[in-house]
């Protein structure tokens, strides 16, 4: 499978070589040489990237990456294949084990965000009388690292404790029943969440802000889902929802996370080991056979 950079001139979202070699499996859903593949499946990735990352709408794609419907439609097929999450999952499993953790976490955090809806996705938007926006919530679960283990998008009025169950159950999914911890605020107190969550081997532990404050105060454990919103406030695509379908604004993310972990994964297992003394060492984990190259 050729990794010959595009002709045109980068840009700084564009995939590199090691990055290519490590996502292509993942993302090649047919042959490289289908009859029915006119551009090259790498170049349909950077322009997803692209989109992600400079928040421009699929019809100002620039000229120089494939037709934007071509796009388009192999975005889709990479989301509803669920491509994506899996890439994300094997990454931060990937990332965990070069920090020297344990592969899967012990515990999560939950939090919520409002984004503010478009004219595209205002059809499915709702109110959130204590944010005061109107658009659609993002209830998401990150590892203690920040990487994104789950996520649910509702209109913005939906409680945060109804989505407990889902986030729950997506986690211990992605992880392998291996959570057992979950640091949230006060939006999730109640029976009805501590119970969601205990049938899913979850306990709710609810991180509470001090009664006397004074400016900034930085929370144990919940500031880490927090500063995971942040990360995605860097990709424009991210800021607002504009997307038609809740399906396409979780996927988004998945494709953010990746394009975060990759940057972070790549170094890492591109380095040569002298003690291994091997040209290729092979790595089983999730399932999954990574070949690489040192």
């Amino acid at each position: 499978m050729a990794t010959t950079p595009p002709a045109r001139k980068p840009y700084p979202t564009d995939v590199s070589d090691d990055e290519w070699a490590f996502v292509a499996p993942y993302l090649t859903l047919l042959d490289e040489d289908a009859l029915q593949r006119r551009y090259p499946l790498r170049e349909a990735l950077n322009a997803v990237r692209w989109i992600v990352r400079a928040g421009a709408p699929w019809r100002l794609l620039p000229t120089n990456f494939p037709p934007w419907p071509t796009v388009y439609q192999q975005a889709r097929r990479w989301l509803q294949a669920g491509c994506f999450e899996a890439l994300v999952h094997d990454l931060r499993l990937l990332l965990r084990l070069a920090l020297g953790r344990a592969g899967q976490p012990s515990a999560t955090i939950f939090d919520a965000r409002v984004l503010q809806s478009s004219p595209e996705s205002g059809g499915r938007a709702g109110y959130d009388g204590h944010k005061r926006r109107k658009g659609s919530k993002l209830h998401q679960a990150v590892d203690t690292l920040g990487s994104l283990l789950a996520l649910t998008v509702t209109p913005a009025n939906a409680d945060e404790r109804t989505q407990v169950a889902a986030l729950a159950a997506q986690v211990q999914e992605a992880t392998g029943d291996h959570v057992e911890w979950a640091w949230v605020d006060q939006g999730y107190t109640g029976a009805a969440a501590e119970q969601a969550a205990a049938e899913q081997g979850i306990q709710l532990e609810v991180v509470k802000l001090a009664e006397a404050k004074r400016g900034f105060v930085l929370l144990p454990r919940r500031w880490v889902a927090e500063r995971s919103f942040a990360w995605e406030a860097r990709f424009r695509r991210l800021a607002r929802d504009y997307e038609r379908l809740p399906a396409v604004l979780a996927g988004l993310h998945f494709i953010a996370f990746a394009c975060l972990l990759l940057h972070q994964v790549i170094p890492v297992i591109s380095r040569p080991e002298p003690a291994l003394g091997a040209l290729q060492k092979v790595r089983v984990m999730r399932g999954r056979t990574y070949a690489v190259v040192s």
